[in-house]
């Protein structure tokens, strides 16, 4: 697709009250109505860089910019316009640069190509980007422009960055084409982290281990007690015996 697209008249088009009487009137169907309109502003200049293949420099220096829904438009006070698919503008954003404010645009020669489209038909991918500028002669219209840019530009997603999300899902591993692990501790795992292991089992502390050692140790000490007890008595049985 390329970036523009050499016209002499204005598509048709439809204000946004006009799409909302439309639209409360339920058409009999919405693919006919026509794409709406979100911005225009007269006594707009523009530069091309490189130069569009005829539309001359006298051609850029006064026109109107149309900012529909469907497409980018400038139609110059000679008479000749241009159109521009959103997906074609890969950048845009105001600049306000000593040569004055303005809207900066790069556009893509093969923007809204697939992949699988650009091979087939041997799209040159090096192929260089254009600069446009939009120079408004009401600074003030800088911001409407603007937005209402990234408005249609947000309904137009690029095909090709569309492929690439896909390209990017095939990245992600199926969980079941890996066998769960069923050997013991030390296969799992490697000397260092054996050795890691152990260092981290001797400086936690285990409140229930010292709670289970120190209940041996008293019942060991009450065993030891009561066979000490035992043998006094035995003794002492002895004794008043003799």
């Amino acid at each position: 697709m390329a970036p523009f697209t050499l016209i002499s008249t204005i598509p048709t088009y439809i204000t946004p009250e006009q799409h909302r009487e439309v639209i409360a009137s339920t058409p009999a169907s919405f693919t006919d109505i026509p794409p709406v309109l979100h911005h225009k502003e007269e006594n707009v200049s523009i530069t091309i860089d490189p130069p569009l293949e005829g539309f001359s420099a006298e051609d850029c220096a006064n026109g109107t910019l149309y900012v529909i829904e469907s497409v980018l438009i400038f139609m110059s006070s000679s008479g000749r316009g241009f159109q521009i698919e959103y997906p074609a503008i890969t950048l845009h954003a105001i600049s306000r640069a000593e040569s004055g404010p303005s809207i900066y645009c790069q556009l893509d020669e093969n923007a809204g190509i697939a992949a699988g489209e650009s091979q087939q038909q041997n799209v040159d991918e090096d192929s260089p980007m254009r600069e446009m500028t939009i120079i408004p002669k009401d600074a003030s219209a800088l911001e409407p422009i603007f937005e209402a840019l990234s408005l249609c530009a947000s309904l137009h997603p690029d095909p090709a960055a569309a492929d690439e999300m896909d390209e990017d899902d095939d990245a992600f591993l199926d969980a079941d084409a890996f066998e769960p692990f069923s050997g013991d501790n030390d296969q799992e795992l490697s000397e260092v982290g054996r050795a890691a292991l152990a260092h981290m089992e001797s400086i936690i502390y285990d409140p229930f281990q010292d709670a289970e050692e120190e209940n041996g140790a008293r019942t060991n000490g009450k065993s030891g007690d009561e066979s000490a007890g035992s043998d006094i008595e035995q003794e002492k049985k002895r004794e008043m015996s003799s």
